[in-house]
């Protein structure tokens, strides 16, 4: 295989790999609002209204955690590119 071939294919590994991050992250952003509306809508059931300053405490600290989990995420996922990259970069050096 030709250098610009064995570039091309490994560009193309690193795209499919971000691409497949990025997806992740989508997935892990929608899972997240999806149980934030669950929560929200369950706590509105379980606490009456007259309670409304403990309802909203309660779900500002859901968001707060759902938020913290997602940055959590995105970090993870930002380390595991640059990893991958690096990996992907010293093959390239070693096969040459």
């Amino acid at each position: 295989m030709s250098d610009v071939a064995t570039n091309e294919a490994e560009s193309s590994t690193t795209a499919d790999l971000l691409d497949e991050v990025q997806d992740s992250a989508k997935m892990g952003q929608h899972a997240a609002t999806e149980a934030l509306r669950i929560f929200r809508h369950t706590v509105n059931e379980a606490v009456p209204e007259a309670m409304q300053p403990l309802r909203t405490k309660l779900v500002d600290a859901a968001i707060e955690l759902a938020d913290k989990l997602v940055t959590a995420q995105y970090q993870f996922n930002r380390s595991l590119i640059r990893t991958a990259d690096r990996a992907l970069s010293k093959s390239d050096e070693e096969q040459k």
